[in-house]
This record gives structure tokens, C-alpha cells and sequence, in this order.
């Protein structure tokens, strides 16, 4: 049983099936749907979805992002040292991509409008409390149900995700305009204030603001997002970015104040498990939860297929991945705190490596 059909459930259940495991994803929405615009996948993730057989689909779906960051004023920076390899990644949306995850997996294999309160472990196997007063039962519950993970709630107590304060995104998909449709934009500019916009699909652009210590909000969501990208765009630098905002409709707009999961004592119990955002759900500002969820995935695979005692693969598979996040926290926390486009690019770039020199072979 895999709690949520998000990104990161829907790659557990397809990869689990695809190596002879029935699986059943629970989705307490009414329908399969994409929390945010588009989301960005490093050569780590892709990899997973290539063993899925899936990968040459998802390529063809998104736009092959090669990033450079900029300073308010528009100054190109990239880290010294540092090549395209460390900068490239994939830019999809992610409505399409999950619509083709859920298909992956098998709709028949998807339960929506499956609110779950609870579970039970037993010796045998784990019960799954559903609010309509249904109980079903399984070897295993995989929760993959974001930062406000239920699941989470149960397996660890008092690990509510907790606000990241005064850290806010503005986001929104819009059709390709005027702007340069080829080009990457990723400007660190003043206040705290980071955001640019890139085409992730042939005909539409993924425009994106966040600040920390952002202060108080009044206005329109329009008119908030607008405020923080002037922070962006010195002497006629980023108008393209302005522009998008102030022509995407108010109801397209997506704002949230950022959460964030306290680091966690432990992801797993004898038969339940913690992937993705409802294990180590962090600050979008490093651009890899997803791919760092879907990496998850992957070990979690590979630990139940080296290891038949499932108790003894989910402590292999905690402590590989618990491990590896004690530096990726380290990573997030350097970027976010960067001062100007220089040393952010330079946090940037390091991280990026890192994650890609060292993911796991699965």
C-alpha cells in the first residue's frame, strides 16, 4: 500500500510492480492531480524512469534545462570550475508527468478519494484505516504523502512540518510569449529574493519568485509576486520576468508559504516506510526534492530486492538514505544562505555534483 499518488508515490508503486510486487496507491483526492507548476529532473532521477522503461516519454515531454544564474543587474555568473554537466537537468510539467505515471502504474491499481487516519502493525502484516471505516491490509505501507504526511505523523510523533519562516514561492505555467523561449533565466537578487522563469513544454513557460524573510504580504498574489521580482531586475534587466507575471491570470497563480520536515530519528518501522517530501521534505530553493524522492525510490527497490527480510531491507534502506541527507541538508543551507549570484552559484554548482557524482547505483 502507497500512501499518495503525487510524483513520488506513483514512481514507487511503478517501480515496485514493475519487479513482481502487487501494489495499490491510495489517493485521498478525487482525481490524479500536480501540486505546483513543473519540476526539475537531474540525470539521477531519469535513470529511474529509463529502468521503468518510461524515461524516452518523459525526455520527449520536457526541456533540456542548461541553467545560468545572474545577478539583478543581469550579469551572467557561473561557478569557475564548473561545466554544463553540473547545470543541466530536465524541466517537465508535472500534470503530464503524473498522468503518465498513473498509467504506468495501472488506473485500476489507483484508489481516489482514499482518506487514510491510521495503521496498525501486527507480526503478519500492517492494517490501513481508511475514514470511511474501511481496513485494508498489506505487507508493507509506503508513505508518500508529502510534508503533512499522516503516516509520518503516526511513525514519528510530533514531527509536524514546521513553517519555514517568512519564506514564500510564487509560481505559474503560462503560454510562451515574447520572451527568449531558449533561454534559462535563474537571477539571485536583492532581499533575499531569488526567481527567473524557462520553458517547460515546446509551448508554454514555467515563471517562478521566492524570498526569504519575505515580510508581511498585501495585495493580490499578482501584485506580491510582482513586488519580489522587482528585486530581480535592475535598469530594464528581467522585464520578460515581469511581463509574465503581471500577464498570468490571478487563478493561475500558485503561492505558498514554504514548509519544511524536521530531520527525522527514523523513515522506517518493520513494514512501514517514508519516501520523498513526507521524509525529507526541504526548501524547493535547491531544485532536487523531487529527484532526491525518486532516488529514494530506487534504493528502497534495490534494498528489498538484496535483503528477503523486509525489516532488515528497510533499515538497510534508512540508513543509506538518512546518511546521504545529512549532507544534503548541509548543501540546502549554504545556497539559501548566499549572498550575491556569485557565491550562490557557487554553493549551486557544488551541490549539483555532489548529488550527481555520489546518487546511488540502483
Amino acid at each position: 500500500m502507497i500512501v499518495g499518488g503525487g510524483l513520488v508515490g506513483l514512481t514507487a508503486a511503478a517501480s515496485l510492480k514493475r519487479i513482481g510486487h502487487e501494489v495499490v496507491v491510495l489517493e485521498q483526492a478525487p482525481r490524479i492531480r500536480a501540486v505546483g507548476a513543473g519540476i526539475g529532473l537531474w540525470a539521477n532521477a531519469l535513470r529511474e524512469f529509463d529502468h521503468l522503461g518510461i524515461g524516452t516519454a518523459i525526455r520527449d515531454m520536457g526541456i533540456e534545462q542548461n541553467t545560468w544564474f545572474f545577478s539583478p543587474a543581469g550579469d551572467p555568473v557561473r561557478a569557475p570550475g564548473y561545466t554544463d554537466s553540473d547545470h543541466r537537468f530536465l524541466l517537465v510539467p508535472r500534470p503530464e508527468l503524473n498522468s503518465l505515471l498513473a498509467d504506468t502504474v495501472g488506473r485500476d491499481r489507483i484508489r481516489l478519494g482514499a482518506h487514510v487516519t491510521g495503521y496498525t502493525e501486527t507480526g503478519s502484516d500492517v492494517a490501513v484505516h481508511l475514514a470511511n471505516g474501511e481496513v485494508l491490509r498489506a505487507d508493507l505501507l509506503i508513505g508518500a504523502d508529502g510534508v503533512h504526511s499522516s503516516v509520518r505523523k503516526q511513525l514519528v510523533p510530533g514531527s509536524d512540518a514546521v513553517t519555514h519562516s517568512g519564506h514564500y514561492a510564487w509560481r505559474a505555467i503560462v503560454p510562451i510569449g515574447n520572451q527568449n523561449s531558449e533561454t534559462t533565466v535563474l537571477t539571485v537578487g536583492h532581499h533575499r529574493t531569488r526567481g527567473g522563469y524557462a520553458r517547460v513544454a515546446r509551448d508554454r513557460t514555467m515563471w517562478m519568485v521566492n524570498q526569504f524573510d519575505a515580510g508581511p504580504l498585501t495585495g493580490s498574489k499578482r501584485e506580491r509576486a510582482l513586488e519580489r521580482a522587482r528585486n530581480l531586475a535592475e535598469t530594464g534587466w528581467n522585464d520578460d520576468l515581469l511581463s509574465l507575471i503581471a500577464q498570468t491570470p490571478e487563478e493561475l497563480i500558485l503561492e505558498n508559504q514554504v514548509m519544511l520536515v524536521p530531520e527525522l530519528p527514523r523513515w522506517t518501522s518493520a513494514r512501514v516506510a517514508l519516501v520523498g517530501d513526507a521524509a525529507h521534505g526541504l526548501s524547493p530553493h535547491i531544485a532536487s526534492g523531487g529527484t532526491l524522492g525518486i532516488e529514494d525510490v530506487g534504493v528502497l527497490r534495490s534494498s528489498l530486492t538484496a535483503e528477503a527480510d523486509l525489516e532488515k531491507a528497510l533499515t538497510a534502506y534508512e540508513h543509506a538514505r538518512s546518511a546521504r541527507f545529512d549532507t544534503v541538508r548541509e548543501h540546502s543551507v549554504a545556497v539559501e544562505h548566499a549572498g550575491d549570484a556569485a557565491e550562490f552559484a557557487q554553493h549551486y554548482a557544488a551541490f549539483s555534483r555532489w548529488m550527481l557524482t555520489t546518487a546511488p547505483a540502483t
